[in-house]
């Protein structure tokens, strides 16, 4: 039996459909799976913006919130009840999306910039994402930076110093961005995603998953630095 949907207002779902998926071209409209795409914009707008700013609004993850959208918007309506299977095929595509990011260190580098997710309060990593159709390497790592962190890293980037690995079939590429200020005033762009931005000591860092470093000098577990083993 299905779950209800959650009750978000109309008008919240009118808004949303109009800015993320009315205009989207037809090619798009018919690929179901890049429209996934639209309504992870369109959820990450809602938290960032529509809960930021009305209390009371539901909070939901993006499952959820995609079949509020489906059963508004008049061109998904007749997809209404195909969202779990549709979900599945996005999330199985996503995960062969290339992620690029930024390892940034110091001027002397003995220390590294890590970003907490604002869902997590443990796990620390480098700031990096998804990158978009037609966007280059370079460019993705510089806009998830500055997304992430607020600081633009384009005068400082190198686009052949970076260290890459799959993960779960996912490349995930992070360019080695040294000389960053210590003293830079780190402010997410993205509300709702990062909640914390901060400087560690390389030394600090576990260099595997027995290594007991940051246990000793930071009271916390190798696996809460799992993108840095």
């Amino acid at each position: 039996m299905d779950q209800p949907t959650v009750n978000i207002p109309e008008e919240v779902l009118s808004s949303l459909c109009t800015r993320f998926l009315i205009n989207i071209p037809d090619e798009e409209r018919n690929d179901l799976v890049r429209v996934f795409f639209q309504i992870e914009l369109a959820h990450w707008f809602y938290i960032d913006f529509f809960r930021a700013e009305q209390q009371g609004l539901p909070n939901c993850g993006i499952k959820e919130f995609s079949k509020a959208i489906f059963k508004h918007c008049p061109f998904l309506i007749d997809h209404a009840g195909e969202v779990d299977k549709i979900y599945a095929e996005w999330r199985e595509y996503k995960m062969s999306v290339p992620t690029y990011g930024g390892i940034l260190l110091d001027e002397t580098l003995t220390h590294i910039l890590m970003v907490q997710g604002f869902f997590s309060k443990t796990s620390w990593g480098f700031p990096k994402g998804k990158v978009n159709k037609e966007e280059l390497p370079v460019q993705c790592a510089v806009r998830e930076v500055r997304e992430e962190t607020g600081f633009d890293i384009t005068n400082l980037i190198d686009e052949n110093n970076y260290i890459e690995t799959s993960i779960n079939d996912q490349l995930a590429r992070l360019y080695v961005v040294p000389n960053v200020p210590m003293d830079v005033d780190f402010k997410p762009m993205t509300r709702g995603e990062i909640r914390e931005v901060r400087w560690f000591m390389v030394n600090d860092l576990p260099a595997s998953k027995k290594d007991p470093a940051p246990k000793v000098n930071l009271g916390l577990n190798p696996n809460n630095f799992f993108m840095v083993i």
